[in-house]
Formats: structure tokens, C-alpha cells, sequence
């Protein structure tokens, strides 16, 4: 794909941005490197890599759930400026 004025023009609409003359030549080189480096990408040989949806094998990465112990009701609560029996009280926000 070659990057010409056309484009960069038409990306500036789609982006609603506007660029200087300066920032679209570099513009324009810049995305010329990143799209070559993305065909490269293309030419790699992966016929005998397995397809991954995650980088590591693990099946689970969770820990189990088990119940323990918490911390005690009062003492969570003594230093709420408001609360009431089991609960804090935060002011109202909409």
C-alpha cells in the first residue's frame, strides 16, 4: 500500500484532525515504516505453530476459593466518621 497525500488526506477527515505540511510528511513516513513492518510479519513461516489465545499454557490461573476467616465487624467500623449497625454511610451521589 502506498502512502500518498489522497490518504493522509482522507485519514485527517476520518480523525477529524488537522495537520501542517511538516507533520503529514512525517506522518506519511512514519506509517509507511509501520505497514512494512507488518508485511514482514506476513512473511514468517508460522505452518507448524500452534494457535494461542493466551501466551502461557495455564489452565487455570485462578486460585481456589475457600472460605476464611474476616476481620471483626467493629473493628473495621470504628473509624467510619458515619455509619450505622453493620454498615458505612457515604454521602448520596448522583
Amino acid at each position: 500500500m502506498q502512502i500518498n497525500a489522497d490518504l493522509i488526506s482522507y485519514l485527517e477527515d476520518l480523525s477529524c484532525l488537522n495537520f501542517a505540511d511538516e507533520e503529514k510528511e512525517r506522518l506519511s513516513e512514519e506509517l509507511e515504516k509501520i505497514l512494512f513492518s507488518m508485511a514482514r510479519l506476513g512473511e514468517l513461516d508460522t505452518q507448524n505453530i500452534a494457535e494461542q489465545s493466551h501466551p502461557f499454557s495455564n489452565v487455570n490461573a485462578f486460585r481456589e476459593d475457600c472460605v476464611m476467616p474476616s476481620y471483626e465487624r467493629e473493628l473495621i467500623l470504628q473509624n467510619a466518621p458515619k455509619r450505622d449497625f453493620e454498615s458505612f454511610i457515604a454521602p448520596k451521589t448522583v
